[in-house]
């Protein structure tokens, strides 16, 4: 559907991920987590109801709701559509979120989160989906360059939504020096008090390592586009790390590798799963497999990296 206008509603505190993608027409940012966070204060409502009537200021052909919980159920069900399709209730986050679909989506098999998002919307819409995925961004260029000096950046992405999901801070400190005695500058970011403590522990042991400052969402996605290497949790910034392109290795602990993995051959691994943390040796064994290095630390130099827009 080349000449399709795409809508995308998400929430205000993630809005700029889907502002810079290619091919989005309008973004619709209801400031729901804030109401939520704020006490629900009047000025946060009024944000949503403003969203709501953005939303229903056009007509749509269809709503496609990939999220399945209530939120982005009523999302769809408050569109100007009468065809909404949605997963079935076993596939759902909120099982109850079906009562907003008019269709439902086809069988997907065992397909991982991001292809079966792929497959179901394109079986429901009749068209094929490429073999290869590929993802364009466009994200602001900073104000200066992030690595003038030459210097590869490792950002390290420590922190995690729960304590379940961690990784020793031990393990950290291990691919930190591994790290640095590769070549790279180690760069430690951050989101909560707590975070901003335990990146600066972490900095006092691992060579040359940077606590950066506090960054919004753009600040952050520009550091991450102008890193050679990402390592990180199951986390946003992480999956945003492989859609630019970047050398990145996932590291899971408590939630599924095969669903929410991420795996481009030489470029993007996975390691470790739900119940099962993975040891370092395996970390630094994967991050030779996407820098093209050996795992020892005496390799060498990452590989160089292009910055800017990228087709993954």
């Amino acid at each position: 559907y080349p000449g399709a206008k795409i809508d995308w509603v998400a929430d205000a505190s993630c809005a700029d991920i889907p502002r810079w993608t290619v091919g989005i027409d309008r973004v619709i940012a209801p400031p729901l987590r804030q109401f939520k966070k704020n006490g629900k204060k009047w000025r946060d409502l009024r944000g949503i109801l403003g969203a709501v009537r953005e939303l229903r200021r056009e007509p749509y052909d269809v709503a496609i709701d990939v999220h399945g919980v209530y939120k982005s159920a009523i999302v769809a069900r408050l569109s100007r559509t009468r065809r909404r399709l949605g997963y079935a209730a076993e596939f759902l986050g909120e099982s109850r979120a079906e009562f907003a679909y008019t269709e439902l989506f086809g069988p997907h098999g065992d397909a991982d989160c991001r292809h079966k998002m792929r497959l179901v919307v394109a079986n429901a819409l009749g068209y094929e989906i490429e073999p290869q995925e590929t993802c364009e961004l466009s994200i602001p260029k900073p104000a200066a360059p992030l690595a003038a000096d030459g210097v590869p950046r490792a950002m390290l992405f420590h922190a995690t939504s729960a304590e379940i999901k961690k990784w020793p801070q031990a393990n950290w400190i291990e691919v930190g020096h591994a790290l640095s005695l590769r070549g790279y500058r180690v760069q430690l970011p951050w989101g909560s008090q707590q975070e901003h403590e335990e990146a600066k522990a972490l900095a006092a042991a691992i060579p040359g390592a940077e606590v950066l400052p506090r960054m919004s969402i753009t600040e952050c996605a520009q550091r991450v586009d102008a890193a050679a290497l990402v390592v990180g949790m199951d986390t946003g910034f992480v999956h945003l790390a492989d859609a630019l392109g970047k050398p990145t290795v996932m590291i899971f602990t408590a939630t599924s590798r095969p669903h929410f993995g991420v795996n481009r051959p030489g470029q993007s691994i996975s390691v470790g799963d739900n119940g099962v943390r993975p040891p370092v040796d395996e970390v630094l064994a994967a991050v030779a497999q996407v820098t093209g290095h050996g795992a020892g630390a005496s390799q060498g130099l990452p590989r160089d990296c292009a910055t800017g827009d990228v087709s993954a």
